[in-house]
């Protein structure tokens, strides 16, 4: 076997498939060793119970025979099937890639079409799959594509039809350290954190549910000015005993997936705000089970163990939603940029507006159209895999 020096211009690419079984990457290397080998690249996944295993090497061409030879040796003893690509590259095309764009699917059934559909527009713009893979499985499919050469808006633009068009979710974010820095991420309450509208629930205690549900839908719809809504919905509580707050706190239940979005979070280092067009009175408790400290909502007004049907203090609006997310990623140090906001109603509009990455969860079209992205499965958590956070980083 010659000593000459390796051709650093001369490539392999090594592509290894069959069942998977333990022990296989260990001797595809160990058939490697004995030769002058330099690795470029490397990636493996296994899907169901078949193995596929990629290796770029340099490599002296005056041992590829001997390569070769001993790869198919080691194949048949290990029973899988080796296939090997040879080439003479620009020294500098094995590079690092910069500017990267990450479009996350999301759908509980997507297509051969929407994948096609997918692809399509990503070539229409010149730009490059540099990898596909899938983030979750249950109770949503998520997959992942890593993209070069391409602008994230335009991206996104043209993907969005293509979401409609396959009834699947499509976010299209940047990557480098802004995909994996730090986040603060604020939720609405009402129909975001929780399954229910707080207000409807106190308001079928005083016989008025119709009406308040009539005044929440168009305030939601950004038909109405939010804290006039919400004084005329407020004022229809009056002569209630404040018992009902306890009564309607045993009421509400979280999204499906809530509880494990910020126990995530919470765990993985990042922080979890809330801030809600309803009343403190009711979702305190709920907050701090879920261990969140920060945040901000409507305080009930009672006197003499019945509320009056007005609000104490600052009505929290749209606008003050928002400055409450500027004040909290402040307080914790976080770039507005880091920031992610999620929310359904009109009055979550400027806080999506003023992070860095907005969120419409099955929103109203309005807050579809201002949002980033739209998330319309009803799985809050499903807001991990946009965040580059996989189902198995959850589990563990």
């Amino acid at each position: 076997m010659s000593d000459s020096p390796i051709a650093a211009q001369f490539t392999g690419l090594v592509l290894l498939s069959g069942v998977d079984n333990p022990g296989i990457t260990q001797a595809l290397f160990n058939t490697l060793a004995p030769f002058k080998i330099s690795i470029l690249d490397i990636e493996q996944v296994v899907i169901k119970d078949r193995l596929i295993l990629t290796v770029l090497i340099a490599l002296n061409p005056d041992h590829q025979e001997a390569i070769e030879e001993d790869l198919q040796k080691a194949a048949t003893e290990i029973g899988v099937d080796i296939a090997t690509l040879y080439s003479v590259t620009e020294s500098d095309l094995i590079v690092s890639k910069q500017g990267l764009i990450h479009v996350v699917v999301l759908g509980k059934k997507i297509t051969p079409q929407a994948i096609a559909s997918i692809s399509s527009a990503i070539a229409s713009q010149n730009s490059n799959i540099e990898r596909i893979f899938r983030t979750a499985s249950a109770p949503v499919l998520a997959i992942e594509f890593v993209v070069s050469g391409s602008s994230q808006e335009e991206l996104s633009q043209l993907l969005t039809p293509i979401a409609a068009a396959h009834s699947i979710d499509i976010a299209v974010l940047p990557g480098g350290s802004i995909r994996y820095a730090r986040k603060l991420v604020q939720l609405d309450v009402d129909s975001t954190l929780i399954a229910q509208e707080v207000i409807e629930l106190l308001a079928a205690k005083a016989g008025a549910s119709e009406e308040v549900k009539r005044i929440t839908d168009a305030a939601m719809r950004g038909e109405l000015d939010f804290a006039e809504s919400l004084r005329a919905r407020t004022a229809l509580l009056r002569g209630l005993p404040e018992s009902v707050i306890s009564e309607v706190q045993k009421e509400i239940s979280l999204t499906p997936g809530a509880r494990n979005l910020v126990a995530t979070l919470n765990k993985l280092g990042h922080s979890v705000s809330v801030v809600s067009g309803g009343f403190i009175d009711v979702i305190e408790p709920l907050l701090k089970d879920l261990e969140i400290k920060h945040y901000k909502a409507n305080k009930l007004k009672i006197e003499n163990g019945l509320l009056t049907g007005e609000i104490e203090g600052e009505i929290i609006d749209r606008a003050a939603k928002a400055r409450a997310l500027r004040d909290f990623a402040h307080e914790l140090g976080i770039n507005m940029a880091h920031t992610i906001a999620i929310g359904d109603g009109a009055n979550d509009l400027d806080m999506i507006a003023a992070a860095g990455f907005g969120i419409a969860f099955n929103a109203k079209p309005a807050v579809k159209a201002a949002a980033d992205t739209a998330i319309s499965d009803p799985y809050l958590d499903s807001v991990l895999y946009l965040l580059g956070i996989t189902s198995q980083d959850s589990e563990e």
